[in-house]
């Protein structure tokens, strides 16, 4: 099968919400887990959310090229995908799922092309975006601040995605996601 659907959105978009959905309802999909040097969030674990690397760790996987694209979203925080990874789940005849920033989104869609389908999520607003942000509860000011800010960057980059789900009501997200990956996995299948 060697398809992949790539998930991208700016930071409380509710993407992992939509992703964990679709895991939910397809079995065909299996969540590729990438590497992160951030610190973990609430319950996340190690091997299971993220691969958490210190910085110096993610280096040397980066001369030793083994991510499909990586990028350092903020001065010594990176997230990748490992080639391996994706390898693993080929071999179980799934169709990987990632849970991307826009850079790494863009960079995944030029490096698997017509084997992957893109979606974008947008969130109503940037000012709902703040709002989820800090009901998350998980980020300072700051960094909340970084984030919007990002987010507005990030928005411009809509277009580069095979398709864009506005997430103003998740229920309705949740529906548009599924029909997107049903046609996906079915035009696979022919």
């Amino acid at each position: 099968m060697n398809k992949v659907i790539i998930f991208s959105a700016p930071s409380g978009s509710g993407k992992t919400t939509l992703v964990k959905h679709s895991l939910e309802v397809f079995n065909e999909l299996q969540f590729s887990i990438s590497c992160t040097t951030r610190q973990p969030r609430g319950s996340e674990v190690h091997a299971v959310d993220y691969h958490f690397l210190n910085p110096d760790e993610f280096r040397q996987k980066i001369s030793e090229d083994a991510f499909v694209e990586f990028e350092e979203v903020y001065t010594d925080k990176y997230y990748g995908t490992l080639k391996s990874e994706v390898e693993k789940i080929w071999n179980q005849e799934k169709v990987v799922i990632f849970d991307v920033d826009v850079k790494g989104g863009i960079s995944l869609k030029k490096y698997f092309g017509e084997k992957a389908l893109s979606i974008f999520i947008e969130p109503p607003s940037i000012e709902e975006l703040e709002r989820r942000l800090i009901s998350r509860g998980t980020d300072d000011a700051e960094t909340i601040k970084t984030r919007v800010e990002k987010a507005e960057e990030e928005l411009s980059y809509a277009k580069e995605f095979d398709k864009i789900v506005i997430n103003s009501d998740l229920d309705i997200a949740k529906k548009e996601i599924e029909s997107l990956i049903k046609n996906f996995i079915e035009e696979t299948r022919s």
